[in-house]
């Protein structure tokens, strides 16, 4: 087999009923509507996105069985080599259909709609989180604010997606084909992917459940540090959005996250600081439980500061539970 050069996820179809409140929830999410490429195209800063369309939009794939909201995953590559090398794999055993762009369209063995594109991202500019550090040189120069209540913390890339798959050994064969490899595995849940395009820790995760639960967990964008996945998940909960899960840090990727829920049918999640591995890297194995899901989580709370005027005692007792 071929080094099929797959970078990552570009797109995420979905089929939504309410494209109004899922617009919203982008745009409040920091995803920019994208100019000139049709509407419902929602954009981080290097062009990956997110697309959202009527459920009943023509040119949408059939959906799954469970109507989950998510139609179709657009997988961006390298060059027009590794949509041949792709293509040839796939043709063995399943129909392949080529678009006037060169893309080419299949669905996988849990019944997901893929397409494989050259990819859309794009060079951008951000700027770094420079840490000080006591025991190391200073990042952060002289009289330069680690943080200002106006800074930008916006999604730059989009990360991964987690799907529920009712036979995850059969899903994990079908992406190591594509040249995917199992980074880590919750025991009794499913494998963390790359494919070899990237030495992200993953950007595929799947979760074995019930048939009558296909479809997709959550998806998240890379924010550029911790510091911008709280602030971003502070300013979209001030927006009205209800957390979901965290802040935190996950043991597996490493990765910060916070989680939302959203009119997708699914979580949406800020994340940063993933764990990168070559080929030489071994995959860990746990079971999946509070103590191996996450390093720690944080409890959210109203700000305060300790000479503030004092507190109901319903209200203290609160912030103190």
């Amino acid at each position: 087999m071929e080094r099929m050069n797959i970078i990552g996820p570009d797109e995420l179809v979905f089929g939504v009923e309410d494209i109004d409140a899922c617009a919203r929830y982008l745009s409040d999410y920091g995803l920019k509507a994208a100019r000139g490429q049709g509407p419902g195209r929602f954009e981080a800063l290097d062009g990956t996105a997110i697309v959202v369309k009527g459920t009943e939009d023509r040119g949408l794939p059939p959906p799954l069985p469970t109507k989950s909201f998510l139609r179709q995953t657009v997988y961006g590559v390298a060059d027009e080599q590794s949509l041949l090398e792709i293509a040839a794999e796939l043709q063995k055993d399943r129909a392949v259909e080529q678009a006037a762009d060169g893309s080419i369209s299949c669905t996988d063995d849990m019944g997901f709609a893929l397409r494989f594109q050259v990819t859309c991202r794009h060079a951008f500019n951000a700027p770094p989180d420079l840490t000080n550090a006591p025991g190391h040189a200073p990042q952060r120069p002289v009289n330069v604010l680690g943080i200002t209540p106006e800074m930008p913390a916006l999604p730059r890339t989009l990360s991964h997606v987690v799907l529920f798959v009712p036979d995850v050994t059969r899903a994990e064969t079908f992406y190591r084909r594509l040249g995917f490899k199992t980074t880590d595995r919750f025991i009794n849940a499913g494998p963390f992917m790359r494919p070899a395009g990237t030495l992200e820790h993953h950007t595929l995760f799947m979760i074995q459940t019930p048939p009558f639960m296909i479809g997709v967990e959550h998806f998240t964008f890379h924010m550029g540090s911790a510091t911008e996945v709280l602030l971003a998940g502070s300013r979209f909960e001030s927006k009205g959005y209800q957390s979901f899960w965290g802040p935190g840090r996950h043991l597996f990727g490493s990765n910060w996250f916070w989680y939302f829920n959203s009119p997708f049918g699914c979580h949406v999640e800020f994340d940063a600081d993933m764990d990168l591995h070559d080929d030489s890297w071994i995959a860990r194995e746990a079971m999946a439980s509070e103590d191996t899901s996450q390093l720690f989580l944080f409890s959210r709370r109203e700000k305060w500061y300790p000479g503030g005027p004092p507190k109901p005692a319903a209200a203290l007792a609160a912030t103190q539970g």
